[in-house]
């Protein structure tokens, strides 16, 4: 189907609210919408040294621009005062870390699913013109049919994805009960520059680039990988395309891999050679790993003019070129849930 005409929204001088800003995606996403021209209020996670995660690393006269503001999204109170004064809100923050989810899921439900009606509240209640909401492709499970378009069941194999099927049906229903106007957005796998070590690709550079042996999870997943500028633009079109609310959106690449491939990409643009090890901890419950990912992103395309335009090869060189000028902030030797 060819896409349709898409009318877009200039981000400049709007008034923005970015949830999980200091994450590996939320400050590329504060760092293009500043690029754009529109006022962002960045929301880091609190704590005593005033850390405010990867925002740390961006250009020192792109950060003054930023309206840094410490908390966390599970106070109510503390959301309703936060979102004051924004017209477009992505939320973003959330616990993102399947086999952290299976010591600590209360956790998840806390921050994934209190978090988001928290935001969605306070939303509503200050009449916010657009909230994009950020789940995953987790919560598909593993598919019953390839490529997965947003009509695909959903199925909980993780207490990670559980959290963000209920974070989607909350925002489903602020749509359908208060006309609150929500995009949601599911990303496949996304990677590139400032991702923590427990993803697959950041993990396994960390370990090229110091180590003769790489230890890893199970290399029979299919995934789509994503690199984190498309990822971005994505997040950008969703919340500047009118007529979309209440809408769902996948954002992938289509073009699905094996993570025993997705290795061998990574040694070849690393030119490494090293010994694999599996390691029976990094291995997901048999009944809880996702099997196979691959996206079907034609609404994307039609709706929102967004395709993926970062390959493979060049996303994993980037990756690579950032891991290796910040190896001190990885511990290679340590599997990172």
């Amino acid at each position: 189907m060819a896409e349709r005409a898409v009318h877009s929204i200039s981000m400049r001088d709007r008034r923005v609210l970015v949830t999980g800003a200091g994450g590996f995606i939320g400050s590329h996403l504060c760092e293009a919408l500043v690029n754009e021209g529109a006022q962002v209020r960045a929301l880091t996670h609190y704590n005593s040294r005033s850390d405010w995660g990867h925002l740390e690393g961006l250009a020192s006269d792109l950060v003054q621009e930023l309206e840094v503001r410490a908390g966390h999204v599970q106070d109510a109170a503390f959301c309703d005062d936060l979102v004051r004064d924004v017209d477009t809100i992505f939320h973003l923050a959330a616990l993102v870390a399947i086999p952290y989810s299976y010591v600590a899921p209360s956790s998840f439900v806390e921050t994934n699913v209190v978090g988001t009606l928290n935001v969605l509240e306070a939303a509503r209640r200050h009449g916010v013109r657009r909230i994009v909401v950020i789940s995953t492709s987790e919560v598909y499970g593993t598919a019953q049919h390839t490529p997965i378009d947003e009509q695909h069941p959903l199925q909980a194999q993780s207490p990670y994805a559980a959290s963000k099927i209920a974070a989607e049906k909350l925002a489903e229903s602020y749509w359908r009960s208060f006309e609150t106007p929500v995009v949601t957005l599911r990303p496949f796998n996304s990677y590139g520059p400032r991702q923590s070590a427990r993803a697959f690709v950041p993990s396994v550079l960390s370990q090229v680039l110091t180590a003769d042996v790489v230890r890893v999870g199970s290399l029979d997943p299919i995934r789509d990988m994503t690199y984190v500028s498309d990822t971005v633009r994505g997040f950008i079109a969703a919340a500047t395309r009118g007529g979309i609310e209440g809408r769902t959106f996948n954002l992938g690449s289509g073009e699905a891999l094996s993570m025993s491939d997705l290795l061998d990409a990574i040694l070849e643009v690393t030119n490494r050679s090293v010994q694999i090890e599996q390691d029976s901890t990094r291995v997901r419950p048999g009944s809880s790993e996702v099997l196979e990912l691959a996206s079907d992103s034609r609404a994307a395309a039609e709706e929102l003019g967004w395709r993926c335009e970062v390959g493979l090869r060049e996303g994993l060189a980037h990756a690579a070129d950032w891991v290796a000028a910040h190896l001190d902030e990885y511990k290679p030797h340590v599997y990172n849930i």
